[in-house]
Order: C-alpha cells, then structure tokens, then sequence
C-alpha cells in the first residue's frame, strides 16, 4: 500500500517552516539574520511576500528591497545658559574681646604727670583707638603719709590730671570715669613700709602713690 500524502507532508512542512522562519524574522530584530539573494541580487522572497533570513551577515543587506527604511530623527540639543555665578557673600565682621590698662607714679604730695606718666597715657590712648567700650575707669590712690582727708584729696587731684590728659588726646571726657580711693586699699603692706616719714619710707610705697586706668571692650580684627 502507497502513501500518497508524504510528499504533501513534506510539501506542509516546507510551508509550514517558511511561515514559522517568516514569522521568527518578524518577531526578531531586522539586523538579525541576513538575507536571501538570488543569482540576480534580487532577496528571495516566501508566497506570503516576506523575504528569507539566514546566517549573519552585514547590515546594509538587510533592508535593502525588504524592509522600508527607518528614519530616524536627528538628534537636537537645546541651548541652555549657564547662570552666572552667585557673587560671593559679603565677609561678616570679626570683633575680638581685649582690654588695656595702665598705672602712672606719681611723686610724694604731688599731683602733676612725669615723663613717665604722660609716655604710660600716650600708649594707652593709642592701644584704644577703635575699640568700642562704654568707659575708661580711672581710680587715684596715695600712700598713708599724712593725714586720710588730706590723702582723698590728693588722689582725686591725681586722677583729675590722668583724665584731663586723656581729654586732651581725643578721649571723649564723657568717657572718663573716676574715683578716688585715698590711702585705702594701699598695694604696699604695712609690714613693708613701718619706719618714720623719711626718704626710706617715701621710697617704699612708691606703688601706693599712683592712678590706675582701665579699659575693656570689642573691635573688629585687623
């Protein structure tokens, strides 16, 4: 007994393999397979119109008769201005803490500047220059030669000479405070300076006899 329907078969098969090869080239990307040519060049092509893929080759054999040609889309690029740069913040101001003072002799019973004295307040005026504070203080002292009320006096008229110096050296006299301590609060020991009221004495409370100044506030740092 013959088959008559094996060549059909095969026939199907063939068909059916040139539709599952159709089908694969479309589900797959073009560049994937190269395509069919005939002796003429021509791409050989299934009933179904759609051109054969096999093996790998070079793109530009792909597409040429089989596939319409891909535009695509020139690629653009948009101006953008570039902002200029922020300018930089302002430095803030740096204000640092000091204080200055300053202590003038002066000579027994005497209430006028020395040499000495008035060089002490011209560095203290310059050492103060742009510093921002609310006030000099400026305390007078004398030593426990003589009497207390007599000593007051003294030391106010000292302290008196000391702001009437700084006034004349552009301190603002407004800023100027003052107090008189008298002989209290001597900075010499009664156990230092015990003999009589002679030349050794006078010379050892030396310290007692003097006015002290003060200043404290901010500036900007230099």
């Amino acid at each position: 007994m013959r088959f008559t329907f094996t060549k059909q078969s095969n026939l199907l098969a063939v068909a059916c393999a040139l539709t599952l090869g159709a089908f694969s080239a479309t589900a797959q990307e073009l560049n994937e397979h190269t395509i069919v040519t005939s002796s003429s060049g021509e791409p050989v092509k299934s009933g179904s119109g759609l051109c054969l893929h096999s093996g790998f080759g070079p793109a530009p054999s792909w597409t040429a008769g089989c596939h319409p040609a891909i535009a695509v889309a020139p690629v653009t690029y948009a101006e953008k201005t570039i902002p200029a740069p922020a300018p930089a913040p302002a430095a803030l101001a740096v204000y640092e803490t000091v204080s200055f003072d300053a202590n003038v002799m002066f000579d027994s019973n005497k209430s006028n500047l020395r040499p000495a004295g008035r060089d002490s307040l011209d560095s203290f005026v310059v050492k103060i220059r742009g510093l921002e504070a609310q006030s000099v203080m400026a305390v007078g002292y004398a030593d426990r030669m003589g009497s207390a009320d007599s000593n007051q006096i003294l030391s106010q008229e000292r302290v008196d000479t000391v702001k009437a110096y700084l006034v004349s050296q552009g301190v603002a006299k407004e800023r100027v405070e003052t107090r008189a301590r008298g002989e209290r609060q001597p900075t010499t020991w009664l156990a230092e300076c015990k003999d009589a009221n002679n030349a050794k004495n006078i010379s050892c409370m030396q310290p007692d006899r003097h006015v002290f100044i003060e200043i404290s506030g901010s500036r900007l740092v230099q």
